[in-house]
């Protein structure tokens, strides 16, 4: 809503929660423990910020470019969550952008104010509780709605943008590769588990080498689609080494000959475009590719889409038909993932 203090505040409150999700777990060598910690000190001192901030916020306005109010027209649009659709959605926010400086360049009956489109980073996790807050409008999730965020949303609506894998990698120099193609969940869940901890508890004929276990942060989908398609009611090793993005994390096991994590297929081809440097097994017996992960039989895959409520506005679906056009595909395709949708054919769920 124009003019709304609280409305502002909150947007700052998104935007930091998303600084914190980055930047925390920028840090190398973090493990699980010392991240909770770290996470509870930083977001203890945001309540105080924003405590001040809400004291303040009789004094704040926003820009008058931000809408028009008389018809309710939304000129700023802002997106916020999954690192996996970030890349996505960020280059098609700037490609949109730079065609249409002002919306009456987009359609002719819209008034001329700048086109604004925000997409921040943070997590899905942070996706959803911003969209919940009404702090973004539109929540980037790599994963599937839980029942319980499906009922506090309410009336909301899936745009399913492309389709990922979470391919269990290890770097291309390892002798691992050599021996086996195949891992099954059990073994799987032994290493990111902690049972196995040297690359000779895995196999013999491996040196006796510390394996280095790298996971996406706490509030990536990622990391719940992989506790609960492989780990089930076993934890992930607190020694494990979280990682900001996905893009990170497979190059955190491109730079670490005894590494092993679970680099998003969309990295994961991507780090290996100029030439392998990570290695993906099969999961119980089947490789993931374009074919297993559109078909479901590779099993460790998730939606990456984002999330909206209630009608979106003319401006939003502008846009949202944008996402959706054969720029938007060809975007998804240049960033490794796998599209979820026909060029100019928009892809809904309730």
């Amino acid at each position: 809503m124009p003019n709304n203090p609280l409305r502002s505040l909150g947007i700052f409150r998104t935007y930091a929660l998303a600084y914190i999700a980055l930047c925390a777990n920028t840090m190398k060598g973090l493990s699980m423990k010392k991240f909770r910690i770290l996470v509870a000190t930083l977001c203890a001192a945001l309540m105080c910020v924003c405590v001040l901030g809400a004291c303040s916020s009789t004094s704040t306005t926003q820009s008058s470019t931000s809408q028009n109010a008389s018809d309710g027209f939304k000129s700023n649009i802002m997106f916020c969550g999954s690192t996996s659709l970030y890349p996505i959605m960020s280059s098609l926010a700037s490609s949109f952008t730079d065609t249409n400086a002002t919306w009456d360049k987009v359609d002719s009956s819209f008034p001329k104010d700048n086109v604004s489109i925000y997409v921040a980073p943070g997590g899905s996790g942070v996706g959803v509780s911003a969209l919940k807050d009404g702090t973004c409008d539109y929540g980037m999730v790599a994963r599937t709605l839980s029942d319980s965020e499906k009922q506090t949303l309410g009336d909301y609506t899936e745009y399913q943008v492309a389709k990922d894998a979470l391919t269990v990698s290890v770097n291309a120099q390892n002798p691992l590769c050599d021996i086996v193609d195949n891992l099954d969940t059990d073994t799987i869940r032994a290493i990111f588990d902690g049972d196995l901890t040297t690359w000779n508890q895995v196999d013999p004929s491996l040196p006796d080498q510390k394996i280095q276990v790298y996971i996406r942060d706490l509030s990536g989908g990622a990391y719940e689609v992989f506790q609960k398609t492989i780990m089930g009611d076993k934890e992930v090793t607190s020694s494990a080494t979280q990682s900001a993005s996905m893009t990170e994390l497979a190059t955190n096991i491109a730079n670490n000959p005894w590494a092993i994590g679970y680099a998003g297929y969309g990295a994961y081809t991507k780090a290996n475009k100029s030439g392998a440097v990570l290695h993906a097994f099969k999961v119980n017996g089947v490789e993931p590719t374009v074919d297993t992960i559109k078909d479901g039989s590779y099993t460790i895959q998730r939606p990456v889409m984002f999330v909206g409520k209630g009608t979106p506005t003319d401006s939003e679906q502008a846009f949202i038909n944008y996402v959706f056009s054969q720029k938007g595909y060809d975007v998804v395709e240049a960033n490794g993932y796998i599209p979820a949708f026909t060029p100019g054919t928009v892809e809904t769920s309730k």
